[in-house]
């Protein structure tokens, strides 16, 4: 797959981790999207490495889009524990 292709569905997977996960987060859409793109790109090398499988077949495989939405989920965990508290030691 293309770069455009890694960055749509970077940007698509990055929507439903922040539908799966609501609530506020420090930062918009911005951060959300680029959450998004490195979830994909990690998501892809996770299902490399531990499960040895090639997830990231194609634009319209189900595995590369699980793939990228679990790469997502957990960039964003990681992002609101980083921030969160970050932002809980000012107030």
């Amino acid at each position: 797959m293309g770069i455009i292709a890694w960055i749509i569905i970077g940007l698509l997977a990055g929507v439903i981790a922040k539908a799966l996960l609501p609530g506020k987060d420090p930062g918009g859409i911005i951060i959300t999207m680029l959450i998004g793109i490195a979830g994909g790109l990690l998501g892809g090398w996770l299902g490399k490495v531990i499960f040895e499988v090639d997830s990231i077949d194609g634009f319209f495989d189900l595995s590369t889009w699980i793939a990228a939405v679990v790469g997502s989920l957990i960039l964003l965990v990681l992002y609101r524990v980083i921030t969160g508290s970050r932002h809980s030691r000012r107030a």
